[in-house]
């Protein structure tokens, strides 16, 4: 038998890549010299090109999608292979630097997830800029934490908690925003490191702004719902409550006698319904947590 299959290797480093020749051997090579005796498996999503066979020359071990599944689907192939006690995602196509994984890796030592956080300027247009300024925003008020990079695929964790969440991924590219409020929501401890993030260069973004900013907003009140449903249903519901008593009042001082109108019964019949639901859901996710802490 051999020595790999005797010993696992401590560190894992998973590579979604599609359609990354020119690129995915020189970021393959670079993660080798820093880190010789690491496991580097790169998931080739169903590429149409020589991404392959470059992987697997500058030393890695290479897991093939017969077709394009998603970045998501990648990622959650290579937790399944990966040996590692601990496993640092990035991507394949040499706009994370090999240098940070150090720091990554050592703020393991006291947190559950280390994520590397990217300077905002090394997005490729302020329109992208200001939509994931938008996304932080949000999931730093669903979740009470500041999130500087809600989107930044450059993380490491244990292996094992990972995978305690990998039912919940996406095979798009929204996994990093599930797995950071999974994380936070599950009170989990989440670090956000500065790193150096290089403009992608050559290529094509798999990243559609509308189509996928929208998948990133469902994806952020998807995962609320799971953890912190109240963060949802409540305003909500006060909205509604807002709206009814706003409705009630005006009707009052127009016609200079007490009566309610229909519409703002309803609308406190909706704020209460949602408030109902939110509070039941809640309940459902506490007993979620229940289960999970329980678990042997």
């Amino acid at each position: 038998m051999s020595e790999r299959c005797l010993a696992a290797p401590e560190l894992t480093v998973v590579l979604p890549a599609h359609n990354e020749a020119g690129r995915v051997g020189l970021v393959v090579q670079a993660v080798r010299r820093h880190y010789p005796q690491a496991e580097i498996l790169v998931v080739d999503d169903g590429s149409t090109d020589a991404t392959a066979d470059e992987a697997r020359a500058a030393g890695a071990t290479v897991l093939r999608h017969p077709y394009n599944k998603g970045n998501g689907a990648a990622v959650k192939t290579g937790l399944r292979h990966a040996r590692g006690r601990l496993v640092l995602l990035m991507d394949a196509d040499g706009q994370h630097d090999p240098a940070d994984i150090p720091r990554l890796l050592a703020a393991l030592e006291e947190y559950d997830l280390a994520i590397g956080a990217r300077d905002p300027g090394t997005q490729s247009s302020w329109l992208r800029r200001l939509g994931n300024a938008a996304f932080n925003s949000l999931a730093s008020y669903l979740t009470g934490r500041r999130i500087p990079d809600l989107t930044s695929g450059f993380r490491a964790a244990r292996r094992e908690a990972l995978l305690e969440f990998l039912h919940l991924l996406p095979n798009g590219y929204s996994y990093p925003t599930t797995t950071t409020l999974a994380f936070l929501k599950a009170g989990y401890s989440v670090a956000f490191v500065p790193v150096r993030s290089a403009r992608r260069e050559g290529g094509k973004s798999g990243i559609r702004l509308l189509r996928d900013g929208i998948r990133f907003v469902l994806i952020i009140l998807r995962i609320a719902t799971l953890f912190s449903p109240l963060k949802v249903f409540l305003p909500v519901s006060a909205g509604f409550f807002l709206l009814s008593c706003l409705s009630a009042g005006y009707t009052i001082w127009a016609e200079g006698r007490l009566h309610i109108p229909n519409s703002a019964v309803l609308l406190f019949t909706m704020s209460v319904i949602v408030f109902l639901i939110g509070l039941v859901s809640e309940q459902i996710a506490m007993l979620r947590f229940e289960r999970r802490e329980h678990r042997p």
